[in-house]
C-alpha cells in the first residue's frame, strides 16, 4: 500500500504562523521601546522586528512602511505626509489654503479631534515623545514640502507652516479661546490661508 503524504503548505513570507495571533501587540510593544531609545531616525524595521522575535516582512504585513508604524505606535489621529503630494501638486496659489482647509477639515471629525487633543496633551513638554514627533514631522512631512519648493531658506519656509497650524490647533482645540474655537472653518482658512502662502511662496 502506498501512502501518500500530504504536503505542508509553504507560509507566505510576511504571514504570521499559526499561534502567533499576538505579533501584532508583541511588533508594536518592540517598536516603543526601539523608537524611545533610538529615536525615529534611528529606529528601523529590522530592529523592531528584532525585538519583537518576528521576520522583518511581518512587521510590513501588518503595519507598512516605519512612518505607519510610528503612527499607530503613538496614535497619530491623522497622515498629512501622505496628503501633503496631492496638495502641493495643484496650483500654486493655492496650496495655503488647500493646507489649511485639509488639516481644519480633519480635525473637526471627532474622532481625529478627540486623538489629536490627546496627543498634543501628552505630547508637548514630553522629554520622550516631544523629539520622536518632531523627529517624525520633520523626516516625513516638512522634508517634503522643502524638497518641493526648491528654494535656499525651504525647510525655514516649511517649519513656520507647521509652526502657524500647530499654535492654530492648540489654541482651538485644546486651550479652545473663544473667539478661535467659535470661529467657522472657512473664516479660518481665509485668515490663515494666507500667511501659509506667504510662509511657502512669499
Amino acid at each position: 500500500m502506498v501512502e501518500y503524504v500530504v504536503p505542508t503548505p509553504k507560509r507566505r513570507r510576511g504571514r504570521p504562523r499559526a499561534g502567533e495571533s499576538d505579533a501584532r501587540e508583541r511588533i508594536l510593544a518592540a517598536a516603543i521601546d526601539e523608537f524611545g531609545e533610538q529615536g525615529y531616525d534611528g529606529a528601523t524595521m529590522r530592529a523592531i522586528a528584532a525585538r519583537a522575535g518576528v521576520d522583518s516582512a511581518l512587521v510590513h504585513h501588518y503595519f507598512g512602511t516605519k512612518a505607519d508604524l510610528f503612527a499607530e505606535t503613538i496614535g497619530v489621529p491623522m497622515r498629512p505626509d501622505l496628503a501633503i503630494p496631492d496638495i502641493l501638486a495643484g496650483p500654486e496659489r493655492e496650496v495655503g489654503e488647500r493646507i489649511a482647509r485639509y488639516i481644519l477639515e480633519s480635525w473637526e471629525q471627532p474622532e481625529v479631534r478627540r486623538r489629536g487633543v490627546a496627543l498634543l496633551r501628552t505630547t508637548i513638554g514630553n522629554r520622550l515623545t516631544t523629539p520622536l514627533l518632531a523627529a517624525f514631522l520633520s523626516r516625513e512631512l516638512l522634508s517634503r514640502i522643502a524638497r518641493a519648493l526648491e528654494v535656499d531658506d525651504a525647510e525655514l519656509r516649511a517649519t513656520l507652516v507647521a509652526s502657524q497650524i500647530a499654535g492654530l490647533l492648540i489654541t482651538r482645540y485644546v486651550v479652545r479661546l473663544p473667539a478661535l474655537a467659535e470661529a467657522s472653518v472657512d473664516d479660518l482658512v481665509a485668515r490663515v490661508a494666507p500667511n501659509l502662502q506667504r510662509y511657502l511662496y512669499g
